[in-house]
């Protein structure tokens, strides 16, 4: 009776409805329905919906409650989005969280204490979460934990014009990086004044390849996720797309960068147009949780050939001048300029010690060195690459 009972209450879900496509509750509901007495095909039915189980988790209640806290209905949403929330939605929204949690006490033990089989048959776990109050807490704290895809994941990338997660992300950290402490604290202000809701500005990391503007912005993001941050990667042949990310985003509760790595163009370029109007705030002037990151080589962004100056514009100054301005649209500017020689051997000396490397002293200087003339000059990414190389080669040695 109690099955049947748990049938009824799962049929009647609304809000969380898509609860029911799930291949887990789908196993168990063919479960719930198989006979006690037709002892075979209950078996069959009870191992299925386990084997399924065990895919995601051996727990049930857990595999629930991740299940709740990461659902993307038309309740969390609207409460994301200040909007009003009917008291209908809310009374449904409240049952049915009471249903999934009675739901997650089911055992294995009382599942087969009445079928007739002495023979072995794979058992899950069961924990006893507070279903309503864990949800109520993640609605307070939508600011910081997000909803939907945004709580599980905190890098995302444009793809067929969808935003969708980067489920293993560049694991770069803040206390991996060597050198550049002042021009990285720069970003990092900027950033937590975003993230406390102060005036933030968009900013340009420029400078010379390979110095570490790419990884500090990552290794933020990865820095401070738990705080809310959210990282939006954009290719430059996506910022057209702009206007409609900003405003999907906007009626987000989270803080999103939306980084930009290598920044150029070519000629008239319908993304040059779109990334400057958004920076002069003809889009998105309103919006508070989202600033643009964006990282180039080349300081005026639009790559010029004589055929571009000798065009017979009317105006060609004042093109070119417009194409060479944007850099000035950014609130923030940040060098990051080739390192000299003793921050160059500083960085490698460091990177040499994390990865214990027999080689040291000046044969390590001197080896280090020699690389950097063969291999596009001295930057931090030619120093990670000569002790990449060097670690390489003593583990063939050994």
């Amino acid at each position: 009776m109690k099955f049947k009972e748990m049938q009824k209450k799962l049929n009647s879900l609304t809000i969380f409805r898509s609860l029911l496509d799930e291949e887990v509750i789908v196993k168990f509901r063919i479960l719930l329905d198989c006979n006690t007495l037709e002892v075979d095909n209950f078996v069959n039915c009870y191992c299925d919906f386990t084997s399924t189980l065990y895919k995601y988790d051996t727990n049930l209640s857990r595999y629930l409650y991740r299940y709740v806290m990461d659902d993307d209905n038309i309740y969390i949403k609207r409460m994301a989005q200040g909007k009003p929330v009917e008291k209908m939605i809310e009374q449904a929204t409240m049952y049915e969280l009471g249903v999934i949690q009675e739901l997650s006490k089911f055992s294995s033990k009382e599942i087969v204490k009445d079928v007739p089989y002495s023979g072995f048959l794979p058992k899950w776990k069961n924990t006893n979460y507070h279903f309503k109050k864990a949800y109520l807490e993640k609605i307070d704290n939508l600011a910081v934990e997000g909803y939907g895809v945004y709580a599980k994941y905190h890098v995302f990338a444009l793809r067929d014009q969808h935003l969708v997660p980067i489920k293993h992300p560049d694991p770069q950290r803040l206390q991996d990086l060597i050198g550049y402490e002042r021009e990285r604290e720069m970003v990092i202000k900027n950033t937590e004044a975003f993230l406390k809701g102060m005036k933030a500005s968009n900013v340009l990391l420029y400078g010379d390849a390979g110095t570490g503007k790419s990884s500090t912005v990552k290794a933020i993001a990865n820095a401070y996720y738990k705080q809310g941050l959210r990282l939006v990667e954009l290719k430059k042949h996506q910022l057209f797309q702009l206007p409609e990310i900003i405003d999907e985003l906007a009626k987000n509760p989270l803080k999103f960068i939306i980084f930009i790595d290598d920044l150029s163009f070519n000629g008239n370029d319908d993304n040059f147009v779109a990334l400057k109007t958004i920076l002069e705030g003809g889009v998105a002037g309103n919006t508070k949780n989202i600033v643009i990151y964006a990282t180039t080589n080349r300081r005026h962004f639009v790559k010029e050939s004589m055929k571009d100056r000798n065009h017979d514009e009317l105006f060609t100054n004042d093109s070119i001048q417009e194409t060479m301005s944007l850099a000035a649209r950014f609130g923030l500017t940040v060098t990051f300029q080739k390192p000299g020689k003793d921050l160059f051997l500083e960085i490698v000396e460091q990177l040499a010690k994390e990865n214990n490397l027999a080689l040291q002293g000046e044969e390590l200087i001197k080896e280090a060195e020699v690389f950097a003339l063969r291999n596009n000059g001295r930057s931090p990414r030619t120093a990670k690459q000569f002790v990449e190389l060097q670690k390489i080669k003593e583990n063939v040695d050994e």
